[in-house]
């Protein structure tokens, strides 16, 4: 049980820079108390004494702003950073190095008996406000945005994110891309803010995803049109004397769009920015 307690401590000091010394995170941390309450709750719920065990998790729910059930199956080394209203349910399965921040529920969503709570693997991570729902796994190292509804199951090493959630998968570049290439898209990575492939670990988006995609697929366009002009240029011809026109950013200024895809969709028709 020591043992435990001392890993328990350790993987705080790994998850968040915010803890100082031993000392704090043995007594100001309430996702670590609830965890140990529920390992003593879930002894009892194991021995068939539910209604003791049931009792004492709600103590541990009053003292901390966390319901865990004490059916609930708990890994080592989980963590619940803040933890105010985290719920977990009956059949929940959460598993090893898992994290959870506040307003976090591994709901379920059928009244029948059975496993009806998510089942979460290890080294995922639910952000602050997810509601993760139904008999659905979470894959190992997966990402859940936060506020997302998730009730579909989440692959390894994806990202979940929105309502209702929607799986990114990481997009591996080219090993055989050419310098060359691979300098065009830092350029019009950081023309438009962010990655041209519109994944990243941080902050992936859907929308930012299908933007950085086309805006993409326009740059390249924009290439080949500038070197048909050159070519037509050189035989005489004059079919490229006019600049195409700039959008101008007013004509989004009442979609709803946020500045950043506002610019780029403004920028991407002018191959002089």
């Amino acid at each position: 049980m020591l043992s435990r307690i001392r890993e328990d401590i350790k993987s705080v000091f790994h998850r968040d820079p915010a803890a100082r010394n031993t000392l704090e995170v043995l007594f100001n941390y309430p996702g670590l108390h609830a965890i140990w309450m529920h390992r003593v709750s879930h002894q009892l719920w194991l021995w068939k004494l539910n209604w003791i065990a049931r009792f004492l998790s709600n103590i541990s729910r009053f003292l901390t702003g966390i319901e865990i059930h004490p059916g609930a199956k708990l890994g080592r080394r989980v963590f619940i950073d803040h933890g105010m209203g985290v719920v977990i349910g009956e059949t929940a399965i959460v598993g090893d190095d898992v994290t959870l921040y506040h307003g976090v529920t591994l709901g379920g969503t059928s009244w029948k008996a059975g496993k009806r709570h998510p089942t979460l693997e290890a080294n995922s991570v639910v952000g602050a406000g997810a509601q993760v729902l139904g008999p659905i796994t979470i894959g190992k190292n997966a990402r859940v945005g936060s506020n997302s509804v998730v009730v579909r199951d989440v692959p390894d090493n994806a990202t979940c994110v929105g309502i209702p959630g929607r799986n990114l998968l990481q997009k591996e570049h080219d090993e055989n891309e050419s310098p060359e290439a691979k300098s065009k898209r830092q350029v019009i990575a950081k023309k438009y803010g962010f990655d041209a492939y519109a994944v990243s670990e941080e902050n992936p988006d859907p929308v930012a995803n299908a933007m950085g995609i086309m805006l993409e697929h326009v740059h390249q366009m924009d290439t080949k049109v500038a070197e048909m002009c050159k070519v037509i240029q050189s035989l005489g011809g004059d079919v490229c004397s006019d600049s195409i026109p700039k959008l101008d950013v007013e004509d989004f200024a009442e979609t709803g769009i946020s500045p950043v895809i506002k610019k780029a969709a403004a920028e991407a028709f002018d191959p002089h920015i």
